[in-house]
Order: C-alpha cells, then structure tokens, then sequence
C-alpha cells in the first residue's frame, strides 16, 4: 500500500485553534472583503471567501477577499478550482510559518506560501496550476523522514543555512526557495499582499502547524476572482482554447491539473490505498 501523509489540526480547544470559531465578513466594500477566520479552521472561512469573491466578481467583474487570522488551508487549488467551476477565473495565495530564507539571509522569515490558478474551460475540467514556493514542498521531507531515506541536495539548508542531504537537518532548518532569489521575492509579495491587507501574522511571528504547543498561527490567505465575461465570454473560451491547442501539439505535454483530476476520478472509484500504520493512526484519532 502507498504511505500518505497525513497532517491533523490540535486537537479541538488546544492552544493553536479556537474550535468555536464562526468566521464573518469584517470589512467590505463592493468588490472586496475581508473574512475573519476568528483564530479557526481554515476551511470554513476559505468557503466564506469563495462565496464572497465569487458573488462580487460576477456584478463587479473582479474581487479581492483577504482571510484573516486563520490557519492551515490544505490545497490552494480546491479553493481556485470552486471558482473556476463558477465560470470565474480564480487565483489563491496564502502565507504560512517561516521556513525559508530571504535570498542571501540565514534565518527563516517566509513561509513555503503557496500560490494557484484556475482558468474555466468549456465542458473540461479547469486548468489548474497549484504550488509551493519552495523548491519542493515540506511534506516530501517529512515523507522521507519518516522512510529514513535522504533529500537531494538543493531541496533544504541545515539550522546553519548550509545545505543538507538529510531531511530531519532540513525539518529543523529551512527549505531552499523555488527559482533561487525569485522564489523568494514571490514568498515576499504572498506575504505582504494576505498579511499586510489583513492584518495578520508574518510566517516569522507563526509556530509551526506541526507541533501541537504554540500560538495561534493567525497567518491570511488572499483569493481574487475574476469575470471571464468581463469582455466576451465567447472570447474568452476561444482563446483559452488556442492556447491549450497550440500547447498540446507536443505529445509530451500534460496540462496543469490533468493528473489531479484522473487521478481524483480513480479514487471516487476505486478508493484510495494507504499504509497499515496510517490506518491505525487514523483509527486512534477517531477514537
């Protein structure tokens, strides 16, 4: 059976979460808001932004939605993929605890701060682009912890900023940033367009989602939406479709989010196999 990692949240009412948090809409304005996470789950106030963002770009054409005070949002994607499925394009950002260097520096500042896309397409699946900007995301290190296996060099620096092979150096130290200094001015605008906008915490002032003692991470996350038929709907579509034609001339090339979307599909089928110690971690937790 293949091993998944599984991260899970404090347990409900533990110092990291206020369990009894109901989000809300603090600021707005016609095309743009600000939820309040209120210290929670990330989840139910991402599906709040969703529902805002979207209702706005479809009267006003466009929208920006700030999530403020929240935690861990899973997958970037799921959230601009309900966009998308909306007819809307959809781009998500949120930041997270400090893991990696400015370029140049020796200290973590910027969380791995994901980014993604989704772009509607006529009776397909959206386009879908979803990532991390460090060079691989933290839980391939985690994974290869837990295996006792070693990380390529170039994936994480050591406590001391060099370089390390091992993962458990890399978990205690920093991650390498996507594209060198690139990767980490892109950490840089994640973190000043959710936190700053928001009001909320930097990745350096957030303890880590994977200790169960800490404060209460409060980082943001930041959705914007957008009316494909801000112009021409049609022209929209069309031109969408030039794009991936052109693009799929070469055999080799997959869209972003294809394999998700199979690979989601096989599941709904076939379910998904995990490891004996997941299950049985799976079954304490529930218990």
């Amino acid at each position: 059976a293949a091993v998944v990692h599984i991260h899970h949240p404090p347990a409900a009412g533990g110092p990291e979460l206020n369990a009894q948090a109901e989000p809300c809409v603090v600021a707005s304005r016609p095309a743009a808001a600000v939820v309040d996470a209120q210290e929670g789950f990330a989840f139910p106030a991402m599906q709040l932004a969703v529902a805002e963002a979207a209702a706005r770009a479809k009267t006003q054409g466009v929208s920006f939605i700030a999530v403020a005070n929240s935690h861990h949002f899973g997958v970037a994607g799921h959230f601009a993929e309900d966009l998308a499925r909306q007819g809307l394009i959809g781009l998500v950002v949120g930041n997270s605890p400090a893991a990696m260097p400015m370029w140049g520096g020796r200290r973590a500042v910027f969380g791995t701060n994901p980014i993604a896309a989704a772009f509607p397409r006529v009776k397909a699946d959206p386009v879908l682009i979803d990532l991390s900007l460090s060079a691989v995301a933290r839980g391939k290190l985690m994974v290869a912890a837990q295996k006792g296996e070693s990380i390529p060099e170039g994936w994480a620096l050591n406590s001391k900023g060099e370089p390390t092979t091992d993962p458990k150096e890399g978990l205690t130290g920093m991650m390498v940033p996507a594209g060198g200094a690139k990767g980490a001015m892109l950490a840089f605008m994640v973190e000043a367009l959710c936190v700053a906008v928001s009001n909320s915490a930097y990745g350096f002032e957030a303890d880590s989602f994977f200790e169960l003692e800490g404060n209460r991470p409060r980082i943001a996350q930041a959705l914007l939406a957008i009316d494909i038929g801000l112009r021409s709907q049609e022209g929209y579509f069309q031109r969408m479709e030039d794009l991936i034609t052109y693009i799929s001339q070469d055999p080799e090339v997959r869209l972003p989010g294809e394999r998700r979307f199979g690979l989601r599909r096989q599941a709904e089928r076939n379910g998904i196999s995990i490891s004996d110690d997941l299950y049985k971690q799976l079954k304490e937790l529930a218990q």
